[in-house]
């Protein structure tokens, strides 16, 4: 029989709860009322951690389809090739593609910024760890927002930014993939506001990350000053960010909205496999536009212009 426990990380007596740790549960068998209760201190900590539930693929996925609609479900993010019995081939070498894009996601991101309708939140649960090194941050950016001074929330307050896959790889590891659409790498461009408005509860936060770039109405040193500055204040509060170390059968669930998250170098010759369900967001809340939206072309011509400066500067560099 299930007995639910949660046990918050932040300190009691913080102003912002920040994660929780949730046990007593077998999630394939959770009733609707234990799911009523995550689904509140979701809202509340902003991540849970579930020990020991050792998921299926397919219990993965029905767990993150109790959030809502899902973007995937049990994708493997692996330096290891997944065979067609179930077990695990070679591992990727660095120089391909598919390592170059798990490298990227060790800057600070929040996910599917660069999809037309962004992210609600992201699961992953642990099949493979490695002994050192691996780990996934968290950090706060309600708390973040909550943290600012009177004078830069009135700056930020109606400023928005550019959000790309093609810029965030090009200005974090020097790789300009060719543009294909229906991959990471589409050539779109997505403008969202560096405040958000959480949409359930109504708090405000921070929605800034790697993927962000060319705030309209700054000049581009200007935007990259400041994003880099909101960026860094967030993760400098060692209460506004966690670092999870992963045992095989954790799942982690976290609010793509309100958080940003990292992968932490490891020894990419040892296998690590997670296995990955991504809840879609609601496009009430979290629709920029439709690249045959009119509003579609800025963006793209802000990437195109983007990537050129970051093309010269490398050949400068």
């Amino acid at each position: 029989m299930n007995h639910l426990q949660l046990t918050p990380l932040s300190n009691a007596a913080s102003a912002q709860p920040f994660g929780a740790r949730v046990t007593g549960v077998h999630l394939p068998t959770i009733t609707d009322s234990d799911f009523s209760t995550i689904s509140d201190a979701f809202l509340t900590y902003g991540f849970l951690i579930f020990p020991e539930q050792f998921l299926t693929d397919q219990q993965n996925i029905e767990f993150g389809e109790r959030f809502g609609e899902l973007e995937f479900g049990a994708a493997k993010i692996a330096n290891q090739k997944k065979l067609d019995d179930g077990n695990y081939g070679k591992i990727y070498s660095l120089d391909s593609r598919r390592m170059r894009t798990n490298v990227g996601n060790e800057a600070w991101h929040t996910d599917s910024t660069y999809w037309p309708i962004s992210s609600k939140c992201a699961m992953l649960s642990a099949v493979k760890v490695t002994q050192t090194g691996g780990e996934t941050q968290l950090a706060d950016m309600r708390a973040g927002y909550t943290a600012l001074d009177a004078a830069t929330k009135a700056k930020i307050e109606n400023l928005s930014a550019y959000h790309s896959t093609q810029f965030s790889q090009a200005n974090d590891l020097g790789d300009f993939p060719p543009t294909e659409p229906g991959t990471l790498y589409h050539g779109e461009a997505y403008l969202r506001p560096l405040v958000k408005t959480h949409p359930e509860t109504g708090q405000k936060n921070l929605f800034v990350g790697r993927h962000a770039f060319g705030i309209p109405g700054l000049s581009r040193s200007e935007s990259r000053s400041l994003l880099g500055e909101l960026l860094d204040f967030v993760v400098s509060e060692p209460s506004r960010v966690y670092q999870h170390r992963w045992r095989v059968g954790d799942t982690l669930i976290w609010d793509n909205r309100a958080l940003l998250h990292r992968a932490r170098p490891y020894d990419y010759s040892q296998p690590r496999v997670m296995t990955a369900t991504r809840i879609a967001g609601d496009p009430a809340s979290e629709l920029a536009c439709y690249p045959d939206d009119p509003a579609a072309a800025a963006g793209r011509a802000a990437l195109i212009a983007e990537l050129e400066w970051l093309k010269q500067e490398q050949v400068n560099h």
